[in-house]
C-alpha cells in the first residue's frame, strides 16, 4: 500500500505534522514482545455500559491536540460521510457523545480522559460505550493480556483508580457479559512504535518487505495473547495474518474480534516524528471507524433477535411490518461500508465487519425478512380469497331461491321465509364440505407456521 493519505485543510490536521522522512532501522538484537516497551504506547479501552442519566460532561468526542490543531467533533466530521458523522457525533440539540478530561497516573499507566457514546437500540435505549484513553510506560503486551484476563496475566489494570465504577460514577454502569449484546470483555486498541533495537517489527530498508515477525507482533497486540496463550496454527497463520491493513510503509493495523492494534515499522525518533500524527489518528478517526462497527454489530444482533420471535403470538403482519421498518432504519442510519474518501478508515471498518461476519449476517436478515414478507402477502391474499368465497357460499343459495320466486311471481311471505330457511341450510351444508372448510381457513389466515420437526396436532386431516 502507499503512504497514508494525509488529510487536507478540511480535516483540520496539518500535513506538516507528519514529521521527517522515514528513518532506516539500525541493526539490533531481537527482543521478546513480553518485555518490549515501545517509544510511544497508547491504549484505548472500550467498555459496554448502561447510562443511568444524561451525562453532564462536555459534548463531543475527546479532543486530542496536535500542535495548534484540535480533533473535536467539527474537525472529525469533515473526515466522515455526513450520515456516519451524525451517528458518531450527534447533531445540534441531539448529542450522542460526551467526554471528560481527567488525568490519573498509576502503575505505569496514565489516563487522559473518558468518552461516552450512546448506542441506543429500540430494545435497549440506555446502552452506550465508554472509551478510556491511556498511555503506558511499561511493557504493553502484559498490560493487554491482563485487560483480556489471560491466564497468569496479573491483576486487571481496570481496578483501583482506573475502576470504571469509580470513573463513571452515577452517570453509567458497566454491562456484564451476560447482558444481551454486551462485549464479553473490554475491547482494546493498542498503538506501539519501536526503537532501533526492536528489529522484529522493523522494515530492514524503506523499500524492503517486512519480516514475518512484524505481523506476529501485531497479532499478539491485537489478540492480547502470547504464543502460549493462543498459538497460531501453521495451516491458517498465513490467512490470519493476511488480514493485516497496511496503512503505509511505516505502520500497519490488525483488527480482531476483541481487539485491534497499530504497529510501527521503523524506529520512532520521538517528538516531531510522523508517529505523532499516526498516534493521533489511531486515537480519533480510526477509533471512530471501529466504534461505528460496534454500533452496527449491536443493531444486527438486535435484528437477529427480533427475527427469532417473529412467530411469537398473533398479529404476524404487524410484527413483520415493524421488522421491515427497523431494517430500513438500520440501513439508512447505521449500515455503512464506506465511511470516507480516506482509505484506512474504510479498511478498518471492513476488517471489523469481516471479523464479526456482519455483511453475511445482514444479508441473511434481509433474505429471512423477505421470506416473512412473502408469507404475510400470501396470507393476506388467502384472506381476500376466503372473504370472496364466503360471499359466494352465502349469496349463491339465497340468490337462487329469490330468483326462482321472482320467476314464479310468488310474493307469499311464507314462501319467502321457506326460501330463506332452505338457503341457510344449503349454506351450512356447503360450509361443511372440503371447499367450505378451505374458505373458512383462508378467512382466518391459515394455520400458523409449525416449527420444523414439531408433531402435528389434531386429527391429522390436512383439511382441518
Amino acid at each position: 500500500m502507499t503512504e497514508v493519505q494525509l488529510p487536507g485543510a478540511g480535516d483540520g490536521l496539518d500535513p506538516a505534522a507528519a514529521g521527517p522522512a522515514p528513518v532506516t532501522a539500525a541493526p539490533g538484537r531481537s527482543a521478546d514482545l513480553d518485555d518490549v516497551t515501545g517509544v510511544r504506547q497508547a491504549v484505548t479501552v472500550v467498555l459496554p455500559v448502561r447510562l443511568r442519566q444524561a451525562p453532564d460532561w462536555d459534548e463531543g468526542p475527546f479532543p486530542f491536540e496536535l500542535g495548534s490543531r484540535r480533533t473535536d467533533a467539527a474537525t472529525r466530521a469533515t473526515y466522515f460521510a455526513p450520515a456516519s458523522a451524525r451517528v458518531l457525533y450527534g447533531m445540534p440539540g441531539r448529542p450522542c457523545r460526551w467526554h471528560r478530561a481527567v488525568t490519573v497516573d498509576h502503575d505505569g499507566l496514565r489516563l487522559h480522559g473518558l468518552e461516552l457514546l450512546r448506542t441506543a437500540t429500540s430494545r435497549n435505549p440506555r446502552h452506550a460505550l465508554a472509551v478510556l484513553h491511556f498511555t503506558a510506560t511499561r511493557p504493553l503486551l502484559p498490560l493487554l493480556r491482563a485487560v483480556g484476563h489471560r491466564p497468569a496475566a496479573g491483576p486487571d489494570p481496570l481496578t483501583g483508580p482506573f475502576a470504571p465504577e469509580l470513573l463513571l460514577g452515577d452517570v453509567a454502569e458497566v454491562r456484564t457479559g451476560s447482558d444481551p449484546f454486551a462485549l464479553g470483555r473490554p475491547y482494546t486498541i493498542a498503538f506501539l512504535t519501536p526503537d532501533v533495537g526492536h528489529t522484529p517489527a522493523l522494515r530492514p530498508a524503506p523499500d524492503a518487505e517486512l519480516p514475518t515477525s512484524a505481523d506476529r507482533w501485531l497479532w499478539q497486540l491485537a489478540s492480547r495473547s502470547t504464543p502460549a496463550d493462543y498459538p497460531l496454527a501453521p495451516e491458517t497463520a498465513a490467512e490470519q495474518l493476511g488480514r493485516t491493513v497496511r496503512i503505509s510503509a511505516d505502520w500497519s493495523a490488525l483488527v480482531l474480534r476483541h481487539g485491534a492494534a497499530f504497529l510501527g515499522h521503523r524506529a520512532d525518533t520521538g517528538e516531531g516524528d510522523f508517529f505523532d500524527f499516526g498516534a493521533l489518528h489511531a486515537r480519533t478517526v480510526y477509533l471512530d471507524a471501529l466504534l461505528l462497527g460496534s454500533l452496527q454489530r449491536d443493531h444486527i444482533d438486535e435484528l437477529t433477535e427480533e427475527l427469532s420471535g417473529v412467530f411469537d403470538g398473533s398479529r404476524l403482519a404487524a410484527r413483520v411490518a415493524g421488522l421491515e421498518r427497523n431494517i430500513a432504519l438500520f440501513r439508512s442510519t447505521y449500515w455503512r461500508q464506506h465511511l470516507t474518501a480516506h482509505g484506512p478508515a474504510n479498511e478498518l471498518l471492513l476488517a471489523f465487519q469481516s471479523q464479526h461476519r456482519l455483511p453475511v449476517r445482514f444479508g441473511e436478515i434481509l433474505a429471512e425478512a423477505a421470506d416473512y414478507s412473502r408469507l404475510v402477502q400470501t396470507q393476506e391474499s388467502q384472506q381476500i380469497s376466503g372473504a370472496l368465497g364466503v360471499l359466494t357460499i352465502l349469496g349463491l343459495p339465497l340468490g337462487t331461491a329469490l330468483s326462482i320466486l321472482q320467476v314464479l311471481g310468488d310474493e307469499s311471505p311464507a314462501h319467502l321465509l321457506v326460501a330463506l330457511g332452505l338457503s341457510v341450510a344449503a349454506t351450512a351444508a356447503a360450509l361443511t364440505t372440503r371447499y367450505g372448510r378451505l374458505v373458512l381457513s383462508s378467512l382466518r389466515g391459515g394455520s400458523r407456521p409449525r416449527p420444523l420437526g414439531a408433531p402435528r396436532t389434531g386429527s391429522g386431516n390436512d383439511d382441518e
